[in-house]
């Protein structure tokens, strides 16, 4: 349950149809839909009032209600998954939004914890998202992030950043794509036009910084991938193996 009086809702944004790995949402990890062990992996939140998957197809909320899980229907046009997450919210009564994309199969829900936590303690703060080292070169499907000395966010980039032209091989810092919001501010950001940054680069969390909102960094260390290829699906299925958080899940009775 919430701490410090505030209300944090966890919401997944799931769509089925996907460019480079169709009905991804629904792929097989070790007998069960991705969806439901995003969705599963959210409940062992211990930051988290409530989770809800948000999505506009019929398939993926016979899948989810089936396991046990708490559906919000949207609508089909949402260029990106934080406007879709903004629809969601919109009627639910809660301070903090917590947008975990539905391909992050292994997200670990003291990551998502340490995320609320910091909207929690800075009162200040609107935004947060996790991010964890990195150092896989010319990767475009990674979204690389670079901080100021206060921990937020200066730039989004899918190109290496900082730069290894001059200096070999730096760490860098990948978003890993667990973003809390105060509620006003995710409800504003869904009637802002998008960026010129966010068109070029293709990262919708650009849209905050182009309107000069700050995003706090909280690094957390993960070997957690994203799946947008079937080459991170088999990567994923590896991983699921030896996963002790999904036995706890799949052990259990079917919620």
């Amino acid at each position: 349950m919430s701490h410090a009086g505030l209300r944090a809702i966890g919401i997944i944004p799931a769509r089925l149809q996907s460019s480079r790995l169709p009905e991804k949402a629904l792929a097989d990890i070790c007998g069960l839909p991705m969806i439901v062990h995003v969705y599963q992996r959210c409940a062992m939140s211990r930051s988290l009032d409530a989770v809800y998957v948000a999505t506009d197809h019929e398939r993926i909320r016979e899948v989810v209600t089936a396991a046990g899980g708490q559906v919000l229907m949207t609508g089909a046009h949402h260029r990106t998954g934080t406007d879709r997450l903004a629809e969601a919210a919109a009627a639910l009564e809660c301070d903090i939004v917590v947008n975990i994309q539905g391909d992050e199969a292994l997200v670990r829900p003291e990551h998502i914890d340490a995320g609320v936590a910091a909207l929690r303690e800075d009162p200040t703060l609107n935004v947060s998202m996790l991010v964890n080292p990195f150092r896989t070169y010319q990767s475009p499907s990674d979204i690389k992030a670079v901080l100021n000395e206060q921990g937020d966010v200066l730039y989004f980039s899918r190109a290496d950043i900082p730069s290894g032209a001059r200096t070999p091989d730096p760490e860098m810092l990948k978003a890993y794509h667990v973003v809390s919001f105060r509620k006003p501010l995710l409800l504003a950001y869904a009637q802002w036009p998008q960026g010129r940054l966010e068109r070029i680069e293709y990262n919708e969390y650009l849209r905050i910084l182009e309107r000069g909102h700050r995003i706090r960094a909280v690094q957390v260390e993960s070997a957690a991938v994203s799946v947008d290829t079937p080459e991170d699906l088999a990567v994923v299925r590896r991983l699921m193996e030896a996963d002790t958080l999904r036995r706890r899940y799949q052990e259990q009775e079917v919620r």
